[in-house]
């Protein structure tokens, strides 16, 4: 199947909340919550899809006529090409009870691997799904990113132990989901976490650390100090914040501030091949997309994820053909305005 039946089979999963549009764009949900929206006023989402159709594409097809190649390493892997699923929560809530987060994770992270690409997975009040994702990871070769959510510190060191044993490539901790609500009343206090908390948990860890959910060069530059290897520039889908700016439009300072020193990488709005290559021009090392690997397992489950990254892949191929890179690292700054 393409992906705009797996759409259309997925909307026959899905609740009234997730309209599975042909454009996963922000605006049919916006500020429904429970369901895929945004806070607030529900623009953020929306303004980072409109963020990256701001950035044009600058077409040179004067070049070598080579064979394009997406492949990329990170984290000491070689993935298909650099996209990741991002991490979700709360699915039955959000999108519809054919699926909770136990089983959802665990489509996702085999078909992931798969497709040749990884998962992060999310995290949640219920300790079960914390341990069912990263004994998927470890049944998986260790070929995903379990994100613990800012908890109190004995939470964190119970999470990354498990982490830890599922020899995942990379840990992440979400740290934008501060404002989430179950997390603002959490007792033990939860949410916030200074540099030195930071540096505690890198300590307890021996795989790249990523703090996700930075949004400045300040935060960036706390983040490394901190000693994490990898940052993701994320409003986590606006869901947590709103009137804040849209990611690809902070991007370009934060690789400018620490991208010689950190692997970056970016989500929020990204939904095709040429959106893919926007970011990598700008800098990142790689991107994440959340929402349609949703729509996707929902609609078709392991078929679903290898049709979008299929998909995805032949798009950034094209795009890279048709702007003058034959590799991942001959994408450059000046392919796009």
């Amino acid at each position: 199947m393409k992906v705009e039946q797996i759409l259309q089979k997925s909307r026959e999963n899905m609740n009234d909340l997730c309209k599975s549009c042909p454009v996963c764009n922000g605006r049919a949900c916006r500020n429904t919550i429970p369901g895929p929206g945004a806070k607030g006023s529900g623009t953020v989402a929306i303004r980072n899809y409109d963020a990256w159709k701001n950035i044009h594409l600058v077409m040179d097809t004067i070049c070598e006529n080579t064979p394009v190649s997406t492949q990329t390493n990170l984290f000491g892997h070689t993935f298909r090409l650099p996209v990741f699923a991002g991490p979700v929560g709360a699915v039955s809530m959000h999108y519809g009870d054919a699926y909770v987060d136990q089983t959802y994770n665990k489509v996702l992270i085999k078909a992931c691997k798969d497709a040749g690409i990884m998962a992060f997975t999310g995290d949640g009040m219920d300790d079960q799904i914390m341990i069912g994702a990263t004994q998927n990871i470890k049944e998986n070769d260790g070929i995903g990113v379990p994100t613990i959510k800012p908890w109190a510190k004995e939470m964190v060191v119970e999470k990354l132990k498990l982490a830890k044993e599922a020899g995942a490539l990379a840990i992440a901790m979400d740290i934008d989901a501060a404002g989430l609500p179950f997390l603002k009343g959490f007792v033990p206090p939860a949410g916030r976490k200074n540099v030195k908390e930071l540096k505690e948990i890198v300590q307890e860890i021996n795989v790249p650390f990523i703090v996700k959910g930075i949004l400045s060069v300040k935060g960036a530059l706390k983040a490394k100090e901190a000693g994490a290897s990898c940052i993701v520039v994320s409003n986590h889908g606006g869901r947590v914040l709103d009137d804040t700016p849209a990611t690809a439009d902070v991007l370009e300072e934060i690789v400018q501030a620490v991208g010689k020193d950190m692997t970056i990488l970016v989500d929020g709005g990204i939904r095709n091949g040429q959106d893919i290559f926007k970011a990598l021009a700008l800098g990142a090392d790689g991107v994440l997309i959340a929402r349609p690997f949703v729509n996707m397992i929902y609609g078709a489950q392991e078929e679903g994820v290898k049709a979008l990254v299929d998909q995805l892949e032949q798009e950034l191929i094209d795009t890279m053909e048709m702007c003058g890179a034959s590799t991942i690292q001959e994408i450059t700054r000046d392919m796009v305005r």
